[in-house]
């Protein structure tokens, strides 16, 4: 009950323009005082935003870099890896290392085994006379010129 008187006689006290005025005047000054310190925490808050964003890029940097450097590393393991692999089956089979192309060892076993059978397939003119030079050239072009012309009229 005594709740209700009291709402009853603030619901039907009224005020006049100055105690209003005294009343907000009242309380922005205290709302002023509670935030007195904004504008410098406002300031810090920015700055610190700043540096963690400035420190972000930084670590962003470095990720990026790391990334770069494994992908490089990767690679390089990955072409020492296919290198060697194309020495062991190169020698193993007796062919120029050069010539295999492939990734992986079964590959290269396959690519040099075709290479063995391509070699073993060619064949080259054999000469009835061991290679030796039958016809030797003597004499200028002239003179040369000058004994087939009277062989042929002959």
């Amino acid at each position: 009950m005594e709740n209700e008187t009291v709402n009853q006689e603030q619901a039907t006290k009224t005020f006049t323009q100055s105690e209003l005025d005294a009343i907000i005047s009242d309380r922005l000054k205290r709302e002023r005082d509670k935030y007195a310190d904004y504008e410098t925490l406002k300031e810090k808050a920015t700055r610190f935003d700043e540096i963690e964003e400035e420190s972000k890029t930084e670590l962003q940097k470095a990720h990026e870099k790391a990334e770069k450097l494994e992908s490089e590393l990767t690679q390089l393991r990955k072409a020492e890896e296919i290198r060697t692999i194309r020495e062991k089956v190169a020698t193993e089979h007796g062919i120029p290392t050069n010539l295999l192309t492939g990734e992986t060892e079964e590959t290269c076993i396959e690519q040099a085994k075709a290479l063995i059978e391509f070699k073993g397939q060619a064949t080259y003119p054999t000469v009835k006379d061991g290679g030796e030079v039958q016809n030797t050239i003597k004499g200028t072009t002239r003179q040369q010129f000058a004994d087939w012309a009277n062989a042929a009229l002959n």
